[in-house]
């Protein structure tokens, strides 16, 4: 039998992860499919509650490694990683995405005569003061299966010369996640539950450390989403970073009027709040792919995407980090100019089935 070992460790893992686990179930007899959380999400809204909003099984290993920098994070999963590895010996290591966890666990297994299989490998957003664009080449140089979302990826990998024989254009597992709740996200009260009128309401996240850490970015921000509440009602879920940030930098007694900021929700309440949103604005890298599916506008608060698909066919709008033009960009949406869209190649909800079939085939 063949024992594959998913680490996951932050929010978006979890989404990406979940449709796996479930098409792993088809090969039961051949698999044992474990789940390793490294704890780098180690708030309760940021991570325990994801597991019970996408059904998927608890761990088979907590290493609790919470907070602290790059390095120290990085350094403590590698250390727990190991000692899972050496203990179980899997066939394969599954990492998704370009969290901290996906490097350390990627690092350890192909130090360890492992193989890896980066789910979301490719992506670019050539900007290497981030640190997650480190995490992505890194892992996708030691990875044996690369599993690319968009044709983007497969360009930047055959750029950097992967073989071919690594790479496979599958779909989108977050697309999976998403294609497989759509009933119960279109159906979730979250937006009347707030006083929402649907259609008729911006979203705000932002998290990126660019755009939260320094206390005149965030405050520029503040303000601009405060002019845009006096358009629109706003909903602004607070990352655990960004929170801290607004109470350090003294702006929670400047709340503006109209700007209605709440804790993390859940991964169904927060994909209706988009859902029903008339326009989202955002730094994250999965929103953008999250409303590309579902037609929602999104303004993306970055110098660059490593997610171009959802700007060349979906509706995604990146603006830079000037607020002058996200206002601008903002202002011109909600009154009427707006993105057609279309979803992207192979984002079908079928991408976890392709990947699991790919590694049972693969026999050696």
């Amino acid at each position: 039998m063949k024992t594959i070992l998913s680490v996951v460790g932050a929010r978006p893992n979890f989404i990406k992860i979940a449709p796996l686990a479930k098409a792993f179930k088809k090969y039961r007899k051949e698999v044992r499919h474990l789940l390793c959380h490294t704890g780098q999400h180690f708030d309760k809204q940021m991570s325990e509650i994801f597991f019970d909003d996408l059904q998927m099984p608890k761990p088979d290993f907590h290493l609790g490694v919470g907070g602290g920098s790059h390095a120290s994070q990085t350094a403590r999963i590698m250390l727990e990683v190991e000692k899972v590895l050496a203990a179980e010996k899997p066939d394969l290591v599954v990492v998704p995405g370009d969290v901290n966890s996906t490097l350390a666990a990627s690092l350890v297994a192909s130090k360890m005569g492992i193989p890896v299989a980066h789910v979301e490998a490719g992506l670019r957003s050539f900007d290497k003061t981030m640190p997650e664009e480190i995490n992505r080449i890194v892992t996708d140089v030691v990875s044996d299966f690369l599993f690319v979302t968009e044709h983007s990826g497969v360009h930047n990998l055959r750029d950097e010369g992967m073989d071919d024989g690594r790479i496979f254009f599958v779909g989108n597992t977050m697309i999976d996640t998403l294609d497989a709740n759509y009933d119960a996200v279109e159906a979730h009260p979250v937006a009347d539950e707030l006083g929402l009128d649907k259609g008729r309401y911006i979203v705000a996240t932002f998290h990126r450390p660019s755009n939260v850490d320094d206390r005149e970015s965030l405050g520029a921000l503040m303000e601009t989403l405060g002019r845009l509440a006096r358009e629109r009602r706003l909903v602004f879920p607070v990352h655990p970073r960004t929170r801290k940030s607004i109470e350090a930098f003294g702006l929670a007694k400047k709340i503006p009027k109209g700007l209605i900021l709440t804790e993390p929700m859940g991964y169904i309440a927060f994909l209706s709040l988009m859902r029903y949103a008339e326009l989202v604005i955002t730094d994250s890298g999965g929103i953008q792919e999250e409303t590309t599916y579902m037609g929602v506008q999104c303004i993306t608060v970055r110098k660059n995407t490593e997610r171009p698909v959802t700007i060349d066919v979906g509706t995604n709008h990146l603006v830079g980090v000037g607020m002058e033009k996200v206002e601008r960009s903002a202002m011109d949406i909600l009154g009427g100019t707006t993105k057609p869209g279309r979803i992207p190649e192979m984002w079908d909800g079928k991408a976890a089935r392709r990947i699991a079939q790919i590694i049972m085939d693969h026999k050696e």
